[in-house]
């Protein structure tokens, strides 16, 4: 922490609640660490830079305990708020791809199949349709970082060429695991958000699927 925000309690407490709330907020969302990490610095560098010149500006506010704890908050949230337009320049998350599928798994009924599209396809797929918020960092940030893990880990639009983590599917249903908590928060995707009897009738139409739970 700069000398700055050390030697001012409002300014210190300010940028605490700050980062505690950008912390949560990205936990909330699924952002990874790293991209929490760097809006947290991007804050941090803002708020100091604004109260220093603040306070140069304005030097007898710097010895008002009650001006200079204005000043501070001030600073902190409009430093938060710059934050938001200034990560738009990071271009990661804006390239948005589907590429051609090489074949999925032989489902074992349409049924089984579509409750997966519902609740798996917007990041186990290639057949991702990417909503307007994805546009929009840190958002835009969370959802190209969540297809890419989930491709990574099973896509069943190449299952044919490359089943990767495929036999988990059942494990990671029965687990709660799948769908992740972020991805139905906001109501967003209701679609994936099954009813148990869905999951059920999901998890029975796994085992029957070959190669998605282990020994098939």
């Amino acid at each position: 922490m700069s000398d700055a925000a050390r030697g001012h309690p409002f300014l210190s407490a300010g940028l605490a609640l700050a980062s505690l709330g950008v912390v949560l907020f990205g936990v909330y969302i699924g952002l990874e660490p790293p991209f929490t990490l760097l809006i947290l610095v991007i804050v941090a560098v803002l708020s100091v830079a604004a109260f220093q010149w603040w306070t140069r500006r304005h030097p007898t506010a710097r010895a008002s305990r009650r001006a200079a704890g204005r000043v501070a908050f001030a600073s902190v949230a409009v430093a938060t708020a710059a934050s938001v337009f200034l990560i738009q320049i990071v271009p990661y998350g804006r390239t948005h791809t589907n590429p051609a599928p090489t074949g999925e798994p032989k489902w074992a009924d349409a049924a089984t199949r579509q409750l997966v599209v519902d609740a798996c396809y917007a990041c186990h797929s290639n057949e991702v349709t990417y909503p307007w918020y994805s546009n929009i960092a840190p958002f835009s940030w969370a959802v190209q970082h969540h297809v890419e893990e989930g491709r990574e880990a099973v896509n069943y639009s190449e299952f044919a060429t490359n089943p990767g983590e495929a036999d988990e599917s059942v494990e990671v249903v029965e687990n709660g695991e799948m769908p992740p908590g972020y991805f139905t928060r906001f109501g967003l995707h209701p679609e994936a958000n099954l009813t148990q009897g869905q999951i059920d009738e999901l998890i029975a139409g796994l085992r029957a699927t070959p190669g998605l739970s282990e020994g098939r």
